[in-house]
């Protein structure tokens, strides 16, 4: 049972921010998010996911320049030790494009190809994987009064809509991923509905990133939970839950925790 295949692969998160929700200031300079980069895949990190913008609730926007030059170097880094997949998290072409030239081979948009019109054109021409992601509003107001009057439906149909128009622009359907967007623009009630309906969102027909790692929800339920460190329980239950019901990939702070975690829920079902 030990050799049991996971249900979910797990995406380690490497935030080169000042402001993250999480874990903002840790990574200070490329070589210590190179560091943290090489201990995440020690721990058993399928992916890496690189982020130089916070898109936390309240965030600012960062210059294309700055966001570059955050990113750019640890990518490099990590390719140059490295031969596994390596994913920029970024709404901006632009960096998206500097992301791949650097080594990188996914483009996780939080804004599903969105923020810029020439968003879905350069990920086609990019030819790497590209994950959109649901977000109501932006990260400055997301959160101000998020409603829906059917969460699960109204995020499938948007989904399944830019899954299209990426499609429309020449990215193949078989590198399209989609992400409900836990906490963008969600209630904690619309995040759980939308948890427990991940099955509704894989029927589309494509694989899912589901990341709800260290997020304020789990505060909503454990009120003690005040710091995003103190949230590991929360988080493993939520990946848990998530690759139960059919989410591909976890991106996640915890990689040793979620991984062993993983691999006792796989012993378990003796899949």
């Amino acid at each position: 049972m030990a050799g049991s295949r996971l249900r979910a692969r797990v995406m380690g998160i490497v935030n080169v921010t000042p402001d993250s929700f999480s874990d903002g200031g840790r990574l200070t300079s490329t070589q210590a998010a190179v560091a943290h980069a090489l201990a995440l895949i020690e721990q058993g990190s399928d992916i890496l996911d690189i982020g130089g913008e916070s898109t936390r609730p309240g965030a600012a926007p960062v210059p294309v320049v700055d966001e570059i030059a955050r990113v750019v170097p640890v990518i490099e880094g990590i390719r140059a030790l490295w031969p596994g997949p390596i994913s920029i998290d970024t709404m901006k072409p632009e960096v998206a494009r500097a992301a791949v030239a650097a080594g990188a081979t996914k483009w996780n948009d939080v804004t599903a190809l969105t923020f810029a019109a020439d968003s879905p054109a350069t990920a086609a021409a990019l030819e790497c994987d590209v994950v959109l992601m649901h977000m109501k509003g932006e990260p400055r107001t997301m959160q101000a009064a998020p409603a829906y009057d059917d969460v699960v439906a109204e995020v499938c149909g948007e989904l399944a809509g830019r899954a299209r128009a990426a499609m429309a622009a020449g990215v193949a359907r078989n590198r399209i991923w989609l992400d409900p967007g836990i906490g963008f623009g969600k209630t904690v009630q619309h995040n759980l509905a939308l948890t427990r309906n991940l099955p509704a969102l894989a029927a589309l027909g494509f694989p899912i990133l589901f990341g709800a790692s260290r997020k304020r929800m789990i505060q909503s339920l454990d009120a003690s939970a005040t710091d995003p460190a103190d949230r590991l329980g929360g988080s493993l239950a939520l990946a848990l839950e998530a690759a139960r019901r059919g989410a591909a990939i976890v991106r996640v702070h915890d990689v040793r925790e979620t991984v062993q975690a993983l691999r006792v829920q796989a012993a378990l079902t003796g899949e």
